[in-house]
Parts: C-alpha cells; sequence; structure tokens
C-alpha cells in the first residue's frame, strides 16, 4: 500500500463529473512529472469531501458526520482507508476501524471512504497495483502555486455547485 493525499477535486472537463485526484506522499519520478490517481466520484460526495476540506460546520451532522460520530460512539476510531482494488472500471475501498478489542475492516466506496478519512484525520492509502495501472503521470507544477489555487477554488466553491 501506498500512502496518499488528496490534491485536488475538480470536474471532468467532457462530462462535468467530479474527479478527486490521489498523489503518493513519496513519489519522486526520473522524468519530473507527478504520480496521480483520478477516481470519478458523485457531486453529493464531492461536496462532502469539499465541506470537509474546508473545515465547514453544520447545526446538524451530514451524514458522514454522522457515519463518524457513529463510529465514535461505538469505541472505534478510523484507523485508515484503502483504495484496494478495481475492477471493471469500479474502484473498491476499505475502512479500517480499530478498537480496544479488535479491529474491523469495512467494505466501502471510495468516495465515501475519502469524506470519512478526510474528517477523521487518518490516512489514505492505495493499493501499488492500482497505482501502476490506473494513475497517471502529470506535468508537474510548481506545488505553492497548485495550494494557493486550490486554495482560491475553495474559499469560492458554493456546494450548489455540484447539484445538477
Amino acid at each position: 500500500m501506498i500512502q496518499v493525499n488528496i490534491i485536488n477535486i475538480s470536474a471532468d472537463a467532457v462530462s462535468g463529473q467530479p474527479v478527486i485526484l490521489l498523489r503518493p506522499v513519496e513519489d519522486v519520478l526520473a522524468e519530473g512529472g507527478i504520480r496521480v490517481l483520478p477516481i470519478w466520484i458523485g457531486h453529493p460526495e464531492a461536496t462532502a469531501i469539499l465541506i470537509a476540506l474546508q473545515g465547514v460546520n453544520f447545526p446538524r451532522p451530514m451524514t458522514h458526520d454522522l457515519l463518524l460520530s457513529t463510529i465514535e460512539t461505538m469505541g472505534f476510531s478510523v484507523n485508515r482507508v484503502e483504495v484496494t482494488r478495481i475492477d471493471g472500471g469500479t474502484y473498491y475501498a476499505a475502512i479500517t476501524l480499530r478498537g480496544e478489542a479488535l479491529d474491523l475492516v469495512l467494505d466501502a466506496r471510495p468516495s465515501d471512504s475519502l469524506a470519512l478519512a478526510v474528517r477523521a484525520g487518518c490516512p489514505i492509502f492505495v493499493d501499488e497495483e492500482v497505482l501502476a495501472t490506473s494513475g497517471v503521470v502529470i506535468e508537474e507544477v510548481d506545488e505553492e502555486q497548485e495550494v494557493e489555487a486550490f486554495r482560491d477554488f475553495l474559499d469560492h466553491v458554493d456546494p450548489s455547485d455540484f447539484t445538477s
């Protein structure tokens, strides 16, 4: 497993569907590019992830906040999230919960797993084979400039931008 970070959420230029980009934490490519794993997700999940990344709090819990609260109330913590495989263009993920007496692994969609990971502050991992077969290399950009552009996007995005 390779640890990754969420580096961007944007809309696919052709379909308009949200796509999340995951980048290995330690990934140095000889050709100077960066390797990313694009995962297309639904509009509600993109909104949920953006809300968590922005640190927006609502008076009542959103679905992923409720899930995290339930997990914690039951005496578990979210230990890690893993994108485990891809089959027929569909990604699969697992959420590992750590408890005092046992650990549990839950099957989940990557989009829900990532929304939960952002809220729980846990590490995100991708299977090496998934990254090797589905990852893409993009030209390296100035990370500081990219972060600033992403912050600008987050400052001006509205959850209604992701509804049909």
